[in-house]
């Protein structure tokens, strides 16, 4: 009598480790952005820098390696997405001192994020359902990427924090650990079967310009009810834990490492406890889960406000929980949108097209720097709760507007 597999030889846990170790490596910069503030007195717009422009690497990847990995499948664009994270994780390793070196190692990181969460997501959905895994739930596949992508950029951020304040060598452990896993990872998930490009059952364009096209981007669904939150994702938790932390450094002197690695795993946590029931909010063809998502991300921008005015910990501590409370709710409701959304054949092409959008939020750090020059960071951050509001407003109007009860997920 044959035995169900276990989990950790399952097809899609074996992408999820893959996604894993790349979201760590993609995530153990944010909490060590005081660290680099501290070495050669980088001042804070030069830090922020290095945190968005591994979104120049990101979204190459997500637009790029989604559609190639439709038509040439997934093996041959997740795989290589561990291993060239952990380059990147030598780079930063190496280069402490350089802001050269720091940007190539962040832009490294950022194509392998970038390709691990288009192909990577779609691989594991696949991989959760029948004949791989005949008896996963429908949001299964959704929910397992989401929660690995979230795991990881927990742990990550945690353990880096963790290292770079009481660990040897504060500028490389945390990068030595990440290139250990990534190794690890990366030839653990080499047996994963392919699902996906000739021979599996879906339409392949007949080139690669082809390819590239995603014309489920121009859904009225997607350009209604995806669009104005996606960039929200990842927004909520740049001001969790790259915003407040910094504004919150001169009460926290004794470790402020440590204390911005905190932040960043109580918003991740609250974001990864909200997932595990977040399903039961988003019903079919209904744009409620979100609506609930931006109105938390709303009453989280206001907290924020608080903070920059209080300079409260315990205040900053609440905020980034209810901000990473929202992310939890965007992100599982946003893939599950786009896996609803997209055809077979153009999945990975818009799960990149989606976090294309959800990542220019790592830029409103650097923009918040930049204007604070001129504004105070209580007006802006206030400004962010009214645009977050304008969102919920436009995405309640659209999913009225086209109500298509036509989530599979």
């Amino acid at each position: 009598m044959s035995s169900s597999p276990s989990l950790l030889t399952r097809s899609w846990f074996r992408v999820a480790a893959g996604l894993f170790a790349v979201a760590w490596g993609g995530n153990q910069f944010t909490p060590l952005l005081v660290m680099y503030r501290q070495l050669d007195h980088m001042d804070p717009t030069t830090v922020y820098m290095l945190l968005g422009v591994y979104v120049l690497g990101i979204i190459p990847g997500l637009l790029l390696g989604g559609p190639a990995s439709d038509r040439f499948g997934r093996r041959a664009l997740m795989l290589p997405a561990p291993f060239i994270a952990g380059l990147g994780s030598l780079l930063l390793a190496i280069g402490p001192h350089s802001v050269g070196l720091l940007a190539a190692g962040r832009l490294l990181t950022g194509l392998a994020l970038g390709l691990a969460m288009a192909v990577g997501s779609s691989w594991i959905k696949e991989l959760s359902g029948a004949p791989f895994d005949a008896k996963a739930t429908p949001l299964a596949g959704a929910r397992r990427g989401s929660v690995s992508l979230t795991v990881g950029f927990a742990l990550g951020a945690a353990v880096a924090a963790g290292l770079a304040q009481w660990g040897p060598a504060p500028t490389a452990t945390p990068y030595i650990v990440n290139i250990a896993l990534c190794l690890l990872c990366g030839l653990w998930q080499l047996p994963a079967p392919e699902t996906a490009g000739p021979g599996h059952g879906h339409a392949v364009p007949a080139g690669l310009l082809d390819a590239l096209k995603v014309p489920a981007a121009g859904e009225r669904r997607f350009l209604l009810v995806v669009v104005p939150m996606a960039a929200w994702i990842f927004g909520t938790n740049a001001v969790a834990y790259a915003i407040l932390p910094n504004l919150l450094m001169g009460k926290v002197e004794g470790a402020p490492i440590g204390f911005s690695g905190l932040m960043t795993l109580v918003a991740l946590g609250c974001g990864f406890v909200t997932q595990q029931f977040a399903g039961r909010v988003q019903k079919e063809g209904s744009s409620r889960g979100l609506v609930v998502a931006m109105a938390v991300a709303a009453v989280g921008m206001g907290l924020a406000a608080l903070t920059a005015v209080t300079t409260s910990v315990a205040l900053g501590l609440v905020a980034a929980a209810v901000l990473g409370v929202s992310y939890g709710f965007l992100i599982l409701g946003g893939l599950r949108e786009v896996q609803a959304i997209a055809r077979p054949e153009d999945l990975a092409g818009l799960t990149g097209v989606f976090y294309s959008i959800g990542y220019l939020g790592f830029f409103i750090p650097m923009a918040l720097s930049m204007l604070s020059a001129w504004i105070p960071y209580p007006v802006l951050l206030v400004s962010g709760l009214g645009v977050a509001l304008i969102a919920l407003a436009i995405i309640a109007a659209g999913g009225r507007l086209d109500p298509r009860a036509r989530l599979k997920a």
